[in-house]
C-alpha cells in the first residue's frame, strides 16, 4: 500500500481482525499484528528468534496463528 492509503489508519490489526485469522498465517500478516516491519519481522524468522512459533515451507515463512493470539493475550 502507499502511504496515502494508509493515512489516518492505525498499524497493526484490531481484534475481530486478530480473531478471524485462519490456523496458519503469512510472515507478513504475523508482522503486521505484531507491528514490526517486514525487514525485521523475516531477520528475525530466519534466526529463529521470532516471538511465537513460524513454521518453514521451503521458501516460505507461517505464523502459527494460535501462538501469535496467545502472545497478544487474545487466546481463548
Amino acid at each position: 500500500m502507499r502511504d496515502d492509503e494508509t493515512a489516518g489508519q492505525p498499524k497493526g490489526m484490531s481484534r475481530e481482525q486478530l480473531l478471524a485469522l485462519p490456523v496458519a498465517i503469512d510472515l507478513d500478516t504475523g508482522n503486521r499484528a505484531l507491528g514490526l516491519g517486514r525487514s525485521k519481522g523475516y531477520e528475525m524468522a530466519k534466526r529463529g528468534q521470532y516471538p511465537c512459533k513460524v513454521l518453514r515451507f521451503g521458501n516460505a515463512y507461517r505464523v502459527v496463528t494460535a501462538d501469535l493470539l496467545n502472545l497478544l493475550g487474545l487466546a481463548a
